[in-house]
């Protein structure tokens, strides 16, 4: 794939990027190197002060980074507004936070012999992040952040259709006051990035992305006894139950299913819905669904822009269009509209079965599937039943229902009663075949910290 910024609305190529021939890899390599050997040495005060900077300097030029998110990958420009602004309160979080995830961790000296002992997170290094498009600044900054924090230098090898975004980056860190090379965006292509992971300077390596990306980088990884962690697919499951306030749970599973024009790993993609309530949530959620307005992401009145990319929305079309071959019912959307851009309608199906490919695999487009389900224990059968366990979802005011779901659903995340999203303040990541590892919290940041036990004996 080219670097470009190829407009999701019309499908022209806005601008082109070089690049990085195999000498500037190779000055860049050496140059974030030669950075963390120094940086390590910084003081967490200073780095809080330069995350500070960062975060000031992002919220006083949010019109505009949110209009280039915009224009690179077509989510709305109310989206684009909300991410940037949730990337300042990561910066900030962080900054007020990080000194304290860094203290010492003092342990039981008497029993084991010692004076004193005590575990020291320390930084490991250069840590390589491939990113992707979805979250252009939100998902390179959950580890950015926590990264410059914790004293390690990042590489970003950011999608190829958000090189704007990308070098945005390397230009806020740098204006914040972070030294140097700190912080470098690497325009290569994804073939390259195994030549970048198995370089001996790059201690580790944070990956959003697909599935086959994730096992890609992991092999890779594994073969050279590097550390990573993947955040990969998701098909979370939200789960209706009768005891629920059927008005406020259809508002947000059309949230959930649509926000960031449906092209989020955590949207919800599959909803289990009690039969007693079944034909009433999905007469609500289809007309919501269908309230929803497809246009022009900078347009205040748009809800869903166009897909990201010209691919993506031939992904999304082939799922519908095999459902509805196998027999899947469309309540709602299933065409693509004619005219430029690539735009996909809000979509509700009924009917999958095991037979037809979105049952297993994700789809990345506001593309809903429905079932109705005798219980709770069914629901979880069936959300188990799926390869990935990222979020998941449930709607109740049972008691009961709340702490079955929450001990059996298998996810790395269980949200109850509100919509499943990603806040630095708690862990981000999933099981099965949605990846391994944390993002975020103080357990994102020491993924890729040394967690060195130190033992001082008695004196002589």
């Amino acid at each position: 794939m080219a670097i470009a910024t190829t407009s999701p609305v019309t499908g022209e190529v806005l601008r082109r990027y070089e690049e990085l021939t195999p000498e500037e890899l190779e000055d860049k390599l050496a140059r974030a190197a030669a950075a963390a050997a120094s940086y390590r040495l910084t003081s967490v005060e200073e780095r809080a002060a330069w995350l500070q900077h960062a975060a000031e300097r992002l919220e006083k030029e949010i019109e505009s980074v949110s209009r280039m998110i915009t224009t690179e990958m077509g989510k709305t420009f109310r989206a684009a507004e909300e991410e940037v602004a949730k990337c300042v309160h990561g910066l900030r979080f962080y900054a007020a936070e990080g000194p304290a995830f860094l203290r010492d961790m003092d342990a039981d000296a008497g029993r084991v012999g010692a004076k004193q002992t005590f575990v020291s997170h320390q930084p490991i290094g250069v840590v390589l992040a491939v990113m992707p498009w979805n979250l252009p600044l939100w998902q390179a900054m959950r580890f950015a952040a926590p990264a410059l924090m914790a004293g390690n230098v990042g590489l970003l090898k950011h999608a190829s259709n958000v090189p704007q975004c990308a070098l945005y980056l390397e230009e806020l860190f740098r204006d914040a006051g972070f030294p140097q090379d700190v912080f470098q965006t690497l325009l290569i292509s994804s073939g390259r990035v195994e030549q970048v992971l198995r370089d001996p300077r790059v201690a580790a390596a944070t990956l959003t992305g697909s599935e086959p990306a994730g096992r890609s980088v992991a092999t890779i990884a594994g073969n050279e006894i590097k550390k990573v962690v993947l955040e990969l697919g998701g098909s979370d499951p939200f789960i209706v139950m009768p005891s629920t306030d059927l008005e406020r749970a259809t508002d947000v599973a059309v949230k959930a299913r649509c926000l960031n024009n449906g092209q989020s790993c955590i949207n919800a993609k599959r909803f289990y819905v009690h039969q007693d309530i079944a034909d009433s949530f999905i007469e609500m959620f289809v007309a919501k669904m269908g309230a929803l307005v497809v246009g022009d992401p900078m347009d205040e009145a748009t809800d869903v822009g166009p897909l990201a990319t010209e691919s993506g929305r031939q992904d999304v079309a082939g799922y519908v269009d095999d459902a509805v071959g196998k027999g899947a019912t469309v309540l709602l959307g299933g065409e693509r509209p004619d005219g430029p851009g690539w735009f996909y309608p809000p979509t509700v199906l009924t009917g999958v079965t095991p037979q037809m490919r979105m049952y297993h695999e994700e789809v990345f487009g506001p593309v809903a599937q429905v079932w109705a389900v005798p219980s709770l224990e069914d629901a979880l059968g069936e959300a188990n039943g799926h390869p990935y366990g990222l979020g998941s979802n449930l709607w109740t005011e049972d008691e009961a229902e709340r702490e079955l779901f929450v001990r059996d659903v298998q996810s790395g995340m269980a949200f109850v009663n509100g919509n499943t999203t990603s806040y630095p303040e708690i862990p981000f990541g999933g099981v099965k075949r949605s990846g391994y590892g944390r993002e975020l919290s103080d357990l994102g940041m020491r993924e890729f910290m040394n967690a060195k036990t130190v033992w001082i004996g008695q004196d002589a």
